[in-house]
């Protein structure tokens, strides 16, 4: 039965933790722009592919 007391103070404990970390999340603007990292992850390769193709033409 003890253990159980154990492992009932450690979920709490954890789960403050997190709570914690989410909350530092929130004020630090980690969730301000959820928009653009979708969009953005559509154009990064094409550019990314263009230009590795430029360096091998030019070599």
């Amino acid at each position: 039965m003890n253990i159980l007391y154990f492992l009932i103070g450690c979920s709490l404990v954890m789960a403050l933790i997190f709570l914690g970390a989410f909350f530092w999340a929130l004020r630090n603007g980690q969730h301000d722009d959820v928009h653009t990292p979708g969009i953005r992850i559509l154009f990064d390769d094409e550019v990314a592919e263009e230009e590795s193709d430029k360096d091998h033409f030019s070599e």
